[in-house]
């Protein structure tokens, strides 16, 4: 086999449009060290970027609404802790090894195919939310502009479709560049509405909502957090930035570390708060608009610039944040879905059809939410939702933090390449198969009405038991199909960074660091790890060790 310390690749040889496409920005690959170019910070800016959606105002309007501020205000807080600790480990994870979250579930209790379940949930999780922000974007070209809704829910997914060809070189200058205006047009009203009317404060405080008595209760409580923890999917995207992080040195350990907790479990601080501003202005326009229209961002900040500026600049002040805040996040959206589904196409079929067909496909189905009026039945969506991904994140995280760290059943370096992989590993799939499936029996009350609150406490209890009790009674034999990729150097560097030597891949002829080659089964060579997901004779896949089975 090859070797060379040099950092560029090698061009000498024509490779095929899937090699091409996925050197852009990696798609489907570890990132290397040589295209991870940006600081911690910035990295960290666009990672955030990507949360500066609308959602969390609706999110948090309907769940306060419904059950009162009280109830409101801590099943938001229940839920961004669950979000936080379960989102530290796989965060950590994606930044200092440079794998995406799908390529982090294969190596942490899933197997290589057994992922494609939790790829697919993802995918849906991305879906789902480009089809929310869409329909809050269509509302308010209606109300600027007079659009018709299904025009605007057109508008809303065609105009991201040249922004998200790029990846991650166009979505960083995006994110940096329209985050401060976007903060500003955020706080700025809510700071004026408090500093020039107490009393909406004391209003907000003391609201019951249409099905609450005043108090807290823990079954309105546990219903809300529910539907906030629809979002704990949302590290995978933090992780589809986190990704590109620098390796972590002695000189920038303090930025590193910052920048991967800010960005990665840290998200949900600022998605809480803005959770909590959506209930606050449901409140505040709830007389004037009524409960049917109160959740709806666009009727929010409208309201709320119109009380501190001249009438002729709210309108469109509202629509240019609401417009902004879809771009931000829907470029994400449309990136992160064509990531996954790609991931789960090329596994299942071993072949890459290109990013930009799944950018396509995932845009189809939230425009088919859109026009489906999905907002009008977004708390239920969203409710059934979070179970299955509450059950997945939690998994994954526990697989890390106990069966990696604690129990030392699953291997601490993650792995992701076929033939070094299982197909599926039942730890992680009996646990998220078990977790989801009797949760979402809960929330459909076949357990019974009392119970169905608790759907997302089955989740957490059930993954969160389930995956180590697994890990102990396979005894980690289905983790790792062999434990020697057949390459003598080590995939870590000295301070445990990923290995920034290359090679070249005896199949496309490109050039790769360490982490994303293994041996190649039939020639004194080594191949890629996208070559070795698209070899359909499998002639290139090392065999299993017996040692290993």
């Amino acid at each position: 086999m090859t070797t060379t310390e040099s950092p560029v690749r090698t061009t000498a040889s024509p490779t095929s449009q899937a090699t091409k496409e996925t050197l852009e920005d990696y798609t489907l690959r570890f990132a290397p060290r040589t295209y991870r170019r940006w600081s911690p910070m910035v990295v960290a800016t666009t990672a955030l970027g990507g949360i500066a959606y609308m959602a969390d105002f609706s999110i948090g309007a309907g769940i306060g609404l419904a059950h009162g501020t009280g109830n409101a205000l801590v099943a938001i807080a229940v839920a961004a802790v669950v979000i936080f600790v379960t989102g530290f480990p796989l965060a950590y994870y994606g930044a200092r090894y440079n794998i995406d979250l799908d390529l982090i579930t294969r190596g942490s209790g899933f197997g290589y195919h057994g992922s494609v379940l939790t790829s697919v949930i993802f995918a849906s999780f991305t879906f789902i939310f480009f089809a929310l922000e869409g329909s809050i974007m269509a509302q308010g070209l209606k109300l600027g502009l007079g659009l018709p809704l299904w025009l605007g829910y057109l508008v809303s997914t065609l105009m991201v479709i040249p922004l998200v060809i790029y990846g991650m070189k166009a979505l960083s200058k995006l994110q940096v560049w329209t985050t401060p205006f976007w903060l500003v047009l955020m706080v700025a009203p809510l700071v004026y509405l408090v500093a020039n009317d107490p009393g909406t404060v004391d209003r907000f405080l003391s609201y019951a909502g249409t099905d609450g008595e005043g108090g807290v209760n823990t079954a309105s409580v546990l219903l809300g957090a529910g539907v906030c923890l629809s979002l704990i999917a949302q590290i995978g995207e933090q992780i589809d930035y986190l990704r590109f992080m620098p390796p972590r040195t002695e000189a920038n350990k303090r930025a590193w570390w910052t920048a991967v907790v800010m960005a990665g479990p840290g998200w949900v601080v600022l998605g809480a708060l803005k959770q909590a501003i959506g209930v606050f202005l449901a409140v505040y326009i709830l007389a004037e608009v009524g409960a049917e229209a109160a959740p709806e961002p666009i009727q929010q900040f409208r309201s709320a610039f119109d009380a501190m500026m001249p009438s002729w600049m709210v309108v469109p002040l509202a629509v240019v944040l609401v417009v902004i805040s879809q771009i931000k996040i829907n470029v994400t959206n449309a990136y992160s879905g064509s990531l996954a589904w790609t991931n789960s196409f090329t596994r299942v079929t071993r072949h890459y059809p290109g990013r930009m067909v799944f950018v396509l496909v995932n845009l189809g189905f939230a425009l088919v939410l859109m026009e489906a009026d999905m907002f009008s039945f977004l708390n239920d969506i969203l409710g059934f939702y979070s179970n299955c991904a509450i059950a997945w994140i939690v998994t994954v995280a526990t697989d890390i933090g106990v069966n990696k760290y604690l129990l030392k059943l699953s291997p601490l370096q993650p792995e992701f390449r076929r033939g070094m992989l299982h197909a599926v590993n039942p730890v992680g799939i009996v646990a998220f198969v078990a977790a989801s499936g009797l949760s979402i029996a809960m929330y459909f009350h076949a357990l019974g009405d009392t119970l169905q609150p608790y759907s997302p406490v089955a989740a957490v209890v059930i993954a969160f038991v389930l995956t180590p009790l697994m890990a102990i009674v396979t005894r980690g034999r289905y983790y790792l199909r062999r434990t020697a990729d057949g390459i003598d150097e080590p995939l870590l560097d000295a301070e445990g960074n990923p290995s920034g030597t290359t090679y070249d891949c005896h199949v496309c002829h490109q050039s790769y660091e360490r982490p994303d080659l293994a041996a190649c089964a039939t020639h004194d060579a080594v191949v890629c790890s996208l070559c070795l997901s698209t070899d359909k004779a499998g002639a290139h896949v090392l065999p299993a060790q017996p040692s290993a089975a």
